[in-house]
């Protein structure tokens, strides 16, 4: 029976006997803890902070004396006098066994800690990144033993931390013997892991301990917007994050145009590709010098796409996706060198794309079902990506469908007469007096509304400049509720609903919300031809769902996550009343944030997150609504408001919808969301 000292690691429980004076951190080691060092057990790093306990543990059914560490040395000293150490913790790399001990390793001292996001609908992730920092200390060059400075640099990561088949780029080899000197043959370096089918790579060398970081961004790339987010790859920490309109733009504002584009002029394609990567690159600037780092120190990314800005970020045609069976050039995940893609961040960082689900249901889809796991719900969740294209996937334990559908840009203020970006001035909340027609309203950057005291005073600076995609859903939801447009999306006239707010506009009638003449600004009014394009793009929505429902055999679903930038901002109720979304109790629509985003984090935090979604995306049913037969009838029922064919008692149980009809037949008339003409 052994009577090496025990020691008993927490919170993972792994207990193991050591000889006496076995430090701490080797004792983890081999007991497979997490505990962190990048410098190898020298005292330089302080990375494996640990708090020892004493007295009495009858769980673990050991008694800790006080002497059961060694005492506290001059390594440890200094780095409290230098840094600062939390009182009762110590150096593991220091503190060596002399009796039965348990040892707490706190949360930022282990390798795969959690990092924990502040915003509401985060969760945690665990801490695996793909790139890692190692101190090490090289063999100086000697007549006797001929071998390259770069060799004795690779047997160093080999005998001080067991990183085998360590491979480098030539940049490494050009710049690596003066860094060698000049750190005196201790140099930290940053090493790639690698995967399966890549070794680990030399990505960066600096002399001495280096005690700054290495950076990843996670990134999704919409057809509308590009959001970046700028990480600490050694704390998880978010330190920036920004956005820019995609520059695509300009060749369409939907998918399809792009597409059209590249086939109706040459190399309209490779010109995509070029303002995507340009816009990439502007972004990345503008990130990092708002993080106040190098660019140089990104050495990771993650991106996220439909599959049409995936091709055209990686220079390939999309003309296939276009046209059935709207086949992708690969729907593989993919790991990539960033001078591939032309990215001005580190010369070696590595670029990682998620995989796509289908032609039309890309790696956007798949980063919404890394966030969301509907695989791992017991009840039936919808998760719907509100964006140009909608991803929208359905599922719980048993099987996960996934589709998606072109409601095109109009949720994001574009096609509508007053609309615009969310930005401040933008009107993004509204709310009609159902019996006098009279709306108020708040703007971005404002917490009063407009029928209270101090309003005029605080939108000084920015005005009243338009109305926001969640505004106009708003807007056109009260309208409903207050009698103002008919089930059909027709809006009454001055006569028919009783308020001069409603007013002529050509052959139909609009409703004026601001009129904002009088102070030489913007007139907003909600037009027939806004509530047409509203219900095209909530049809489109609600005819993908329902056709994920018909395959799963349901008419009903338990819970509906709204995710999307946009989605974060909309009113399940407003939804609802609208028939964004399927009939369900208000209090089980959620909101996840810019879950796509959070995907990608997730996937650059943690490498093995990177494999479950593979894994998790070839298990995922694809339904192309392209060739469902019953998209269209569904289409045709979601027009009306909320449905023509569809009951939604939940939301009749909270709200009543008015029994109006201003069809007067002639010009005006429209069933359905289609005007019927007159014969010439």
């Amino acid at each position: 029976m052994t009577t090496d000292p025990l020691v008993v690691f927490t919170p993972s429980g792994k207990r193991g006997h050591f000889p006496v004076g076995t430090p701490i951190l080797t004792a983890a080691r081999q007991l497979g803890v997490d505990l962190d060092s990048v410098c190898g057990g020298r005292g330089i790093c302080s990375k494996c902070q640990i708090t020892p306990s004493y007295g009495e543990f009858p769980k673990h059914g050991v008694t800790v004396q006080d002497d059961a560490l060694s005492e506290w040395n001059k390594v440890e000293q200094r780095y409290k006098d230098k840094r600062g150490l939390i009182d009762g913790r110590r150096l593991g790399c220091q503190a060596k066994i002399e009796g039965d001990v348990v040892i707490d390793v706190p949360p930022e001292s282990q390798v795969h800690r959690q990092v924990v996001r502040k915003r509401a609908e985060a969760r945690d992730i665990t801490m695996n990144p793909s790139t890692r920092l190692f101190y090490v200390e090289v063999e100086e060059p000697d007549m006797h033993k001929p071998s390259g400075d770069m060799e004795r640099l690779i047997e160093a990561l080999e005998t001080q931390w067991d990183l085998k088949n360590v491979k480098t780029d030539l940049h490494i080899l050009q710049q690596m013997q003066p860094i060698l000197r000049k750190g005196d043959w201790k140099v930290t370096v940053a090493v790639h892991l690698g995967d399966d089918s890549h070794p680990p790579k030399i990505m960066h060398v600096w002399p001495g301990y280096y005690e700054g970081s290495v950076y990843g961004l996670a990134v999704d790339l919409g057809s509308t917007t590009i959001a970046a987010h700028l990480c600490d790859l050694k704390t998880g920490e978010v330190v920036a994050s920004s956005g820019i309109m995609n520059p695509q733009i300009r060749f369409g504002e939907d998918l399809m145009s792009r597409v059209s584009y590249g086939m109706m002029n040459k190399g309209g394609d490779q010109e995509m590709t070029r303002a995507v990567r340009e816009g990439m690159n502007a972004l990345f600037t503008q990130i990092a010098a708002e993080a106040e780092i190098d660019k140089a120190l990104i050495v990771d990314a993650v991106f996220v796409c439909n599959p049409v800005m995936h091709h055209l970020f990686l220079g390939i045609d999309p003309f296939e996706l276009g046209q059935a069976p709207f086949a992708l050039a690969t729907s593989n995940s993919l790991a990539l060198r960033a001078v591939e893609l032309d990215l001005n961040i580190h010369p070696a960082a590595r670029v990682y794309l998620l995989p796509c689900i289908a032609g039309h249901v890309g790696a956007d889809a798949a980063a919404v079902a890394l966030s969301e796991a509907p695989d791992k719900s017991e009840d039936l969740v919808l998760v719907v990506d509100v964006g140009t294209n909608a991803e929208i996937l359905l599922g719980n334990t048993d099987k996960v469908l996934a589709c998606s559908s072109p409601t095109g840009p109009a949720f994001e203020g574009a096609q509508i007469s007053s609309g615009q970006r969310a930005a401040p001035g933008a009107i993004e909340r509204v709310e009609i007096d159902p019996v006098t027609k009279e709306p108020r309203f708040r703007v971005i950057g404002c917490d009063i509304w407009s029928d209270e005291d101090g309003f005029d005073q605080a939108i000084a600076t920015t005005g009243i400049s338009g109305i926001c995609g969640s505004g106009i859903i708003e807007v056109i939801a009260e309208m409903r509720l207050a009698g103002i447009v008919d089930a059909s999306g027709l809006i009454g006239s001055a006569e028919q609903v009783g308020t001069p707010r409603c007013v002529k506009d050509g052959r139909t009638n609009a409703y004026l919300l601001w009129d904002g003449s009088a102070d030489g600004g913007p007139t907003i009014t909600v037009t027939n031809p806004d509530i047409r394009a509203i219900q095209m793009a909530k049809a489109a929505l609600y005819s993908g769902a329902r056709l994920l429902m018909d395959k799963f055999g349901v008419d009903t679903v338990d819970r509906v996550v709204l995710a999307g930038a946009f989605g974060a901002h909309i009113s399940a109720k407003h939804a609802m009343v609208l028939g964004m979304i399927p009939d369900c109790a208000l209090e089980k629509v959620t909101s996840a944030g810019n879950a796509a985003g959070t995907g990608a984090r997730i996937a650059l935090l943690n490498t093995e997150a990177r494999g479950e979604i593979e894994e998790t995306v070839r298990r995922i049913e694809k339904i192309e609504t392209a060739v469902e037969p019953r998209f269209q009838e569904h289409f045709v029922n979601a027009s009306a408001m909320p449905n023509s064919a569809e009951p939604f008692p939940i939301l009749e149980s909270v709200v009543t919808l008015p029994q109006v009809n201003f069809n007067s037949g002639g010009d005006s008339d429209e069933r359905g969301g289609r005007r019927r003409r007159r014969r010439s």
